[in-house]
């Protein structure tokens, strides 16, 4: 009881708390961590007994300070005559350095601190503290605390890896309870903050390029106004790495996120700009990263409106690009080859609120398609009209291609597809387009089933019997069909004679025929191992995925994905039978029903044997047994 796990990276005194919501994979920024065990806050051992069962009795926080790992601050607070304050009664939180928080301050600085320990100390002292109780539960993320020091604020961050930043000072032990208030304790001594990120890039000679960029985009009120944004600032140098032709297009981009302090970067992590586009922020040792990168120059310079790390890289985000840009050294570059080729570039790289359906690389292992009339009409019907998001799309959803056709969108347990192909990657979205990559070439519907089936000389066979069991106006109707269409070949491995009956028989062959049909669609990428449907018929249809290849109630099938207005047809080379047909064509049952009842009630024969009243029927069955199999 009351142990709690500490993570201590290697050849360092740093240390993090964690529990089962926090656990950080035994490695903090790629380093890899020891673990060790020691008692939670305000518990110890017991001699001969398992973990901390004995609760110390709380003390305020002055004693507290000492006893959590803060003795500098206990006799900083001493000296600069804080220590009646928070010995007395009240209701306090204080933010408390680390003693080696204290120790890694610049001589300078903490002689500054400590020659006017009854104004400088005290006044930084009571910035660290705040006038009322505040638990970790209380320090949600992007909120301030006003300081006990001219009620400046303090800034609270609260990441989903559990790490909690006070001014960009990370909390490394938190919620020691005092008779008069709470102590947590940070990595740093903070400071009172008071220009604007904004006030930051004009005062600072290696910003000199930025500061002229964010003039040139009308960025000053927004770095000048209330709000936790995280700068990403170029420096001088980050802008000379860039062609002028590039750097007069995104000029006006500097990357501003939501606050971000380094401390809370422990390992990779996607960050989401003001402008929509994704970051990948991490760490490697004691360097930061962004986008794999150790591009940070120098971090953690906080502002009343944030914080501002500097980079000596620029970054141009997708934001700023055009989807041509965006598929550069991409999984479709090979697609953008496709449409400059057709000519659709003007799409693609104009002002045009558009969508771009590109097929990956592998859709091309074996060369380009050759551009013709109707190729150029495929592709036109690959890009959507107006500029859409992935997370956003839902199920039946329609969208407009340029080239007029109607597309579907499907959502699944595992897969968004638009028509037959689905999307393979992340969207990126650029500044006027949105890339989605998808796994296949778009094949647009081009009618009802019954036409498709139609068009389609594989399918004669099966168009005459769905017209002979009169289901042709349910396939041409407005649908959602998932039709398993058995070719010329599947009919003609049929028996002659069994073919003739079945071909005969109007109601049996729509219950076959409608063993055919979902009244749902399935295309080929929402399979993965097994997918059960409901046939129209009413028995369940097993679709699966082997070796790549569709497989529908074990027969594969000979081709996918052959789309329609109202539904999707699988072209199989098998007539596919209802489990009840199956049974009796394997002579596993009796067609008779009487004849099947009799067979299973063994006990029938010597109760009807007994009753006066049963005995005829049971020789009239008897009988019959005997024709049909030759005598017993």
């Amino acid at each position: 009881p009351n142990v709690c796990a500490v993570q201590k990276l290697i050849g360092t005194n740093r240390k993090y708390f964690t529990n089962c919501k926090q656990w950080y994979q035994r490695k903090i920024c790629g380093k890899s961590t020891v673990i060790s065990y020691e008692c939670c806050p305000g518990y110890e051992k017991v001699p001969g007994e398992k973990g901390c069962p004995a609760a110390l009795p709380l003390s305020n926080i002055y004693e507290t300070l000492g006893v959590v790992g803060s003795a500098t601050t206990q006799l900083y607070s001493d000296r600069s005559n804080l220590r009646p304050e928070i010995e007395g009664p009240g209701s306090f939180t204080i933010f408390a350095p680390s003693n080696e928080a204290w120790a890694s301050l610049s001589a300078e600085t903490l002689d500054s601190l400590v020659s006017n320990v009854n104004i400088e100390l005290l006044n930084a002292l009571r910035y660290h503290m705040v006038n009322k109780r505040v638990l970790t539960d209380d320090l949600k993320h992007g909120t301030t605390l006003n300081s006990m020091y001219q009620d400046l604020p303090i800034q609270i961050h609260h990441y989903p890896n559990g790490i909690v930043t006070v001014n960009c000072a990370r909390l490394l032990k938190a919620d020691h309870h005092a008779t008069n208030g709470v102590v947590h304790v940070i990595d740093k001594v903070i400071a009172t903050t008071t220009n604007s990120i904004q006030h930051i890039i004009e005062t600072e000679e290696s910003l000199e390029t930025l500061r002229a960029a964010v003039a040139a985009s009308d960025l000053n009120s927004l770095l000048e106004s209330k709000g936790q944004y995280t700068l990403l600032a170029p420096t001088n140098e980050a802008f000379e790495k860039i062609p002028r032709e590039t750097l007069n297009r995104i000029l006006g981009d500097p990357e501003a996120l939501r606050a971000m302090c380094a401390e809370a970067i422990i390992a990779g992590l996607t960050m989401e700009t003001l402008e929509g586009t994704t970051l990948d922020v991490g760490c490697s040792g004691e360097e930061l990263t962004l986008n794999g990168k150790p591009i940070i120059a120098n971090k953690d310079i906080l502002a009343t409106n944030g914080v501002v790390h500097f980079v000596n890289e620029l970054l141009i985000p997708d934001s700023a690009k055009t989807l041509f840009e965006l598929a550069q050294e991409s999984e479709v570059s090979k697609s953008m080859d496709f449409f400059r080729q057709a000519g659709l570039s003007s799409h693609l790289t104009g002002s045009e609120r558009v969508t771009l359906l590109a097929p990956v690389n592998d859709v091309f292992k074996e060369g380009l398609p050759v551009v013709d009339s109707n190729m150029k009409n495929l592709l036109l019907n690959h890009i959507v009209k107006d500029q859409l998001s992935s997370k956003y799309l839902y199920h039946g959803q329609k969208l407009q291609t340029l080239g007029d056709k109607e597309l579907r969108v499907f959502v699944y347990r595992n897969n968004l597809c638009i028509e037959n192909a689905c999307i393979a990657a992340h969207d990126k979205r650029g500044r006027f387009g949105t890339l989605f990559s998808m796994d296949k070439m778009l094949t647009p519907p081009s009618g009802s089933v019954m036409d498709v089936l139609k068009a389609d000389h594989r399918f004669s066979t099966l168009v005459a019997a769905i017209q002979s069991a009169g289901l042709t106006e349910n396939l041409n109707r407005p649908g959602t069909f998932t039709v398993f269409a058995p070719t010329n070949e599947a009919f003609r491995a049929m028996p002659q004679g069994e073919l003739n009956k079945l071909m005969g028989n109007a109601k049996e062959l729509a219950n076959i025929l409608k063993f055919h049909v979902a009244d749902e669609i399935l295309v080929s990428g929402a399979v993965s191992a097994l997918v059960r449907l409901k046939s129209m018929q009413g028995d369940k249809l097993e679709v699966s995925m082997k070796n790549n290849v569709i497989h529908i109630n074990k027969e594969p099938v000979a081709e996918s994905d052959i789309m329609a207005t109202n539904g999707v047809i699988y072209a199989v080379n098998s007539v596919l039978q209802p489990h009840a047909s199956r049974l009796q064509e394997r002579g596993d049952e009796p067609a008779d029903p009487a004849l099947e009842i009799f067979k299973q009630a063994s006990a029938l024969s010597k109760v009807s044997q007994r009753n006066p009243r049963l005995a005829p029927v049971y020789s009239r069955l008897l009988a019959r047994m005997k024709e049909n199999s030759g005598g017993f």
